[in-house]
């Protein structure tokens, strides 16, 4: 069953040119006599590029036949990264170029959502927010502790996020996985 275009809201997964591609932002803007223009950007969920459509009135567009996998994250050899099915504790590699974007926030043991499209992994879906361990950060100058005072510290998992002054080593943050930018520290 196709979308009409004011049916394409933020997180919707269409097929386009036989590419599936992600609504990231929706706007629309109705004109004269009742017709509606639909402008949304979508980001082609196998090579990452971002694109502007827009769509009118009745146009029917095809959801793509995208199908969700959860698995556990093992850990990296350096060129290839291992996970396990939890269900069938089946084993698997995939190649850095299709986690790329979420190797940062990979810690070994945590569930994650892999996407297929026509039977090949395409996409690393995240969670929003992860929870990660300062495993460094600069100290603070005595009597700098603002919290408008940002500093970087660096993750468990290799990654860099500016964090408040008062933040330390050993602290859990949580990090935002669309931006990388610090939420919150974890309450104890």
């Amino acid at each position: 069953m196709a979308y009409k275009p004011t049916e394409l809201k933020k997180g919707v997964v269409i097929e386009l040119d036989g590419k599936p591609y992600k609504v990231l932002d929706y706007s629309q803007k109705v004109v004269g006599r009742g017709g509606s223009i639909v402008n949304v950007k979508v980001k082609n969920l196998i090579d990452g590029h971002v694109v502007a459509k827009t769509f009118k009135g009745q146009e029917g567009i095809e959801p793509a036949e995208v199908t969700n996998r959860t698995v556990q994250y093992l850990y990296t050899d350096g060129t290839d990264y291992n996970f396990m099915d939890p269900d069938t504790f089946e084993q698997f590699q995939l190649p850095a170029d299709i986690v790329e974007e979420a190797t940062g926030y990979l810690k070994e043991g945590e569930n994650l959502t892999l996407q297929s499209f026509n039977g090949n992994i395409i996409n690393v879906e995240l969670p929003k927010n992860v929870y990660l361990e300062v495993s460094y950060s600069e100290d603070i100058v005595k009597g700098d502790t603002s919290g408008s005072v940002l500093k970087n510290a660096t993750m468990e998992t290799g990654l860099i996020v500016r964090v408040p002054a008062f933040i330390k080593v050993g602290d859990i943050i949580s990090v935002d996985t669309t931006t990388g930018e610090y939420r919150e520290r974890k309450k104890a």
